[in-house]
C-alpha cells in the first residue's frame, strides 16, 4: 500500500461508526452480503442489443455466489439463437462476478447478464422470500411441458387488420370471425403434442389432428382464414 506525504504526515482519528451493510432478501433469510459467495437466487430479465433489433430474456439461478442453472431465451435475430447455445455452455459453473465479465457471444445476452447482476446482488430475485430458493431445474417450468419458450408473433396492417401467427398455445392455423370479420377465436397446432404423436408413430395428419386445439368462439365463426395465406 502507498500512501502520500500528505497522508503519512496526518494524525490519526479513530473510526467510530462501523454500520454494516443493509441486509438483502436471499431465499427466505436477511443476508449481509460481503463476497459473491454470500449471493443466492433465481430470476429472469430482458437485455437487447446496441440497434435494438433482438432480445434475450435470461433466467439464472445462483447458489452461493455460483450459476447452477442458466435458461436463455432470444427473440428477433438468427445468429443469436447460436449465441444463446454457446452462452448456455458458458454460464454455468461461473461466479456471478465471472459471468458479468465474460463475453457471452451476443449484446443482448451481456445486457441480460447485466440487468440480472443488478437485480440480483440487490434482492430482487423471485425466490428472495422463498424459504431455500427454487430446485436446480426451476427455470425449465417456466417453459410448461412442451420446454417451449412462450412465444406470441402477430402482424397486422392498417389495410387487412390481424394475422395471429403464433400463440403460448402453439402455432395459429386458422382465425375464426364473426360477421363483421371480427376475431372471435383461432385454432393452433401444439408444436410439442405434435412432436410427441410424430416420434410415437403416428404419421403427419394424424399427428396433427392430435395436437390441434381451439380458443375462444372458435366454433361459432361465419368464417375461417389461414392467417399465412388469406
Amino acid at each position: 500500500m502507498i500512501y502520500t506525504q500528505e497522508v503519512q504526515h496526518m494524525c490519526c482519528v479513530a473510526k467510530g461508526a462501523n454500520h454494516a451493510n443493509a441486509p438483502i432478501p436471499e431465499e427466505g433469510k436477511w443476508v449481509h452480503a460481503k463476497e459473491i459467495k454470500d449471493i443466492s437466487g433465481l430470476t429472469h430479465g430482458i437485455g437487447w442489443c446496441a440497434p435494438q433489433q433482438g432480445c434475450c430474456k435470461l433466467t439464472l439461478n445462483v447458489k452461493d455466489g455460483i450459476i447452477e442453472e442458466a435458461l436463455v431465451e432470444t427473440l428477433g435475430c438468427s445468429g443469436m439463437t447460436h449465441s444463446a447455445a454457446m452462452a448456455s455452455e458458458i454460464l454455468p459453473g461461473k461466479t456471478l462476478l465471472e459471468a458479468l465479465n465474460t463475453d457471452l457471444v451476443c449484446d443482448a445476452i451481456n445486457t441480460a447478464m447485466r440487468e440480472l447482476f443488478l437485480q440480483i446482488v440487490y434482492g430482487r430475485t423471485q425466490s428472495a422470500f422463498s424459504e431455500g430458493g427454487l430446485a436446480i431445474g426451476g427455470s425449465l417450468e417456466d417453459l410448461g411441458k412442451n420446454l417451449r419458450s412462450q412465444v406470441g408473433t402477430m402482424y397486422g396492417t392498417k389495410a387487412k387488420g390481424s394475422r395471429y401467427l403464433e400463440m403460448t398455445e402453439g402455432y395459429c392455423t386458422r382465425m375464426a370471425l364473426d360477421e363483421n370479420n371480427e376475431v372471435i377465436g383461432y385454432e393452433f397446432v401444439n408444436l410439442g403434442k405434435l412432436m410427441d404423436a410424430l416420434k410415437g408413430g403416428a404419421t403427419g395428419p394424424e399427428a396433427i389432428e392430435k395436437a390441434k386445439g381451439s380458443y375462444g368462439r372458435f366454433k361459432d365463426a361465419v368464417k375461417y382464414i389461414d392467417p399465412r395465406k388469406e
